[in-house]
This record gives structure tokens, sequence and C-alpha cells, in this order.
């Protein structure tokens, strides 16, 4: 099946943090890759990218969901519920619920719909196991809602890049250029359109093993700033993500080049 339009709603592993494009006007990610792929096949081929960093499932829902609406995709991509994840007023029923009503709205959107579990944070952060349970719950109503309304589910849960560090960014928790494209190329695998074999096969050589020296620089150049960040925000009243608008709000024709430069 080809597709001739397509969007990516959802938060900053949707726009595509941490990828940016070598000119740093803005970040690429694995929805980028996959537009570029898919307009391969199709001459007609138009992409919208939606998704807005630092936004919650329930955000999701009101500020993207109608828009995609409008679009009419033929497919649409959500990736979604780390902001969830880490907010301070967790529960696992109200997030369950926010995937089951985002999932089943982007079916009726769209006639294809893929969506995401979230890698397992544990190998990769210290102190990431304590997050470890709401990941799981998060990526069991996931799994749930997908099977419910029949959407394409890309699980990242067991996938071993995880434990592989060269495909995050500096963060530990953004996806790297090489992360973006294994996860474009589960999408298209998961799509049935064939994609480059490289994209999803191993690093070559072995990643820098942590130690406690990267651990503390890391602590105070990624999670400090990011934790004042958030402190100022419950101040002051606003949420992540306020202030920055969707980087493709409209559909456009997308060539593949475009995705490689």
């Amino acid at each position: 099946m080809g597709y001739r339009t397509f969007v990516a709603v959802g938060d900053s592993c949707a726009e595509g943090l941490d990828d940016p494009y070598p000119d740093r006007s803005q970040y690429r990610g694995w929805a980028d890759f996959v537009a570029g792929r898919l307009a391969e096949d199709e001459p007609g081929f138009r992409y919208a990218n939606l998704a807005v960093r630092g936004r919650r499932l329930d955000q999701i829902i009101a500020e993207q969901l109608p828009a995609a609406g409008r679009h009419e995709p033929d497919l649409i991509a959500l990736f979604g519920g780390g902001n969830d994840v880490m907010s301070r007023g967790w529960d696992a029923r109200t997030v369950a619920r926010r995937v089951d009503a985002a999932i089943r709205q982007c079916t009726q959107i769209a006639p294809s719909v893929v969506t995401f579990t979230l890698s397992d944070i544990a190998h990769r952060m210290p102190f990431g196991h304590r997050m470890r349970p709401r990941v799981s719950a998060l990526n069991d109503a996931i799994r749930e809602a997908s099977v419910s309304y029949g959407a394409k589910l890309v699980d990242l849960w067991p996938d071993q890049a995880a434990h592989d560090s060269r495909y995050f960014g500096p963060d530990r928790l953004h996806l790297s250029e090489a992360g973006h494209l294994r996860v474009a190329g589960h999408v298209l695998g998961k799509l049935g359109v064939p994609h480059e074999e490289g994209w999803l096969r191993p690093l070559p050589g072995r990643p820098t093993p942590a130690n406690r020296l990267a651990d503390l620089r890391w602590m105070w150049q990624e999670v400090l700033p990011v934790g004042i960040t958030r402190l100022r925000n419950r101040l002051t009243g606003r949420s992540p993500g306020d202030g920055f608008l969707p980087k493709r709000p409209e559909l456009l024709p997308m060539a593949f080049s475009e995705a490689q430069l």
C-alpha cells in the first residue's frame, strides 16, 4: 500500500530531538526519514509534523489531533507518553485513559496508525530503574489500546539498542541520528516498506562504557538545567513546550534527499 499523506504527532521524540539537520535550522528525526522514504514511492506525497517537545498525551489530544484530523492523512504516527511518565502528578489509570483516547482518535483520523512503546531507560541512566515501573505501565496501556483499535505497534521496549549509548544524545533520553534511523527502520518494516538494511544493523565497535565521572558530568550538564527549568515552569505556571510551534504544521512535499541533508 502506498501512502500519499503522512502526519506525525507527539512530543520531542516525534519532533526529532536530538538529531538536528546539518544546518541546525530544525530537528530531523525518524519521522522525516520515514517521510523521505515514503516519498520515493508516491510522487504526490505530502508530510506534516505537528509534534511539540514537552507535551503530555492530554495536550497532544487537545492541540495536535484536531489539526491532524483536518489534514485527513492516509497514515498517522503517534509517539508520546514520555512526558506523562516524568510528570509530578503521575497516575497510571489517568495515563492509561489518555493513551486509549489518543490512539482511538488517531484511528478515527487515518486508516493506518503507528504507535510506539518506550525503550527501557534503566540501562542508560543512574536511578533509571525508579522510572521503570511507570514506563512499563505506559507501555502496557499502549499495547492494549493498539490491539483494541487496530494500530500498528512498534515495540521499542525489547530493542537491544537501548543498551548502546550511541543511539542516544547527550541527555541519554532523546535519540541520536543513529537512534532515529533505527526507529525509522522499525516503522518502515511495520508498514512493509523496504528500507536501508543498515538502519537496523548494530553499530560497529563498542560504545564507551559508563563511569562515575561521565555520570557526574551528565548530572551537571543535562539533568540539573532541566530540573531548574521545570522548577521555574512550576513557579510561573508554564508547561514544558509552551511557546514552541510544530516544525511542519502543513502537509508539504517531502523528498528523500531532504531527510538526508
